[in-house]
């Protein structure tokens, strides 16, 4: 299997409109499961397809590990059945993509808490895909550290010395984390015969990646909001078939003969 092209960019708030193209995040995704709930990328490429097939045989456990595959890295962290994903170069700091995977999930679980636990696929996409696509430019940003709640997503004042300090405490944190997180390389969770790979386009066809992938992203969005919709409509006219027969029987039959005046 495969991945496609760095070259798709987002423009994030603060200018950063190619942090994650080439040297920094590449792909994040929240899921549960195999069921993705919310995803962003930087590239283009068969992203979600690969993310699926290592989901399919994460371990239900809460965990954090590192896997390798040629220039490219995919981390998780799974917590409480739900899984913090991304894929960076194998050049990205590891520490930094772990600090990343826990400010999603700090932002995730303060957002929709046990929602998470029953919701459909892609039902948080919509809204967390934004937020995801800002973490990850900060995220890459050449020489950025970890981004704050005052300073990810929605401003607010600068302080600058209680957030170096923060950052210090956070990076200090994740690299004594580190020392217990395992690398694996990917193929030691495929099966026999079976090749997990990700492929990531070179080329720097800007414009044409971005309009290719934006628009696969928004048919995959459509087609899963329109089976759950199917889904639903299904289950909403089972319900009323039910209460039909029901009420027919304590009526004495499907023509509702007690409602006939005697």
């Amino acid at each position: 299997m495969s991945l496609l092209n760095p070259g798709y960019h987002y423009d994030g708030d603060d200018g950063s409109s190619e942090a994650g193209a080439g040297g920094g995040l590449l792909f994040a995704a929240v899921a549960r499961g195999t069921t993705i709930l919310a995803k962003q990328a930087l590239a283009a490429g068969n992203f979600v397809e690969v993310t699926e097939q290592v989901l399919a045989r994460i371990t239900p456990e809460n965990a954090k590990m590192s896997l390798s595959q040629g220039a490219y890295m995919f981390h998780y962290a799974s917590e409480d059945r739900l899984v913090y994903f991304c894929v960076t170069p194998d050049t990205f700091e590891r520490s930094r993509a772990f600090l990343f995977l826990a400010d999603v999930k700090q932002r995730f679980v303060q957002r929709y808490g046990r929602r998470a636990l029953t919701a459909l696929p892609y039902a948080m996409n919509s809204e967390f895909a934004h937020t995801l696509a800002q973490l990850m430019t900060r995220y890459s940003a050449l020489g950025a550290g970890p981004a704050t709640a005052s300073d990810s997503v929605g401003g607010g004042q600068n302080r600058p010395s209680i957030e170096r300090t923060e950052q210090m405490d956070r990076v200090q944190q994740q690299v004594s984390e580190l020392q217990g997180i395992m690398v694996r390389n990917i193929d030691s969770l495929a099966t026999r015969g079976e090749r997990i790979e990700l492929l990531v386009d070179k080329a720097d066809e800007l414009a044409g990646s971005s309009i290719q992938f934006s628009s696969a992203s928004r048919r995959v969005a459509r087609r899963y909001w329109w089976r759950n919709a199917k889904v639903t409509i299904a289950l909403v006219i089972a319900v009323i078939l039910i209460l039909y027969f029901i009420v027919s029987a304590a009526c004495g039959g499907l023509d509702w003969p007690c409602t006939r005046k005697k």
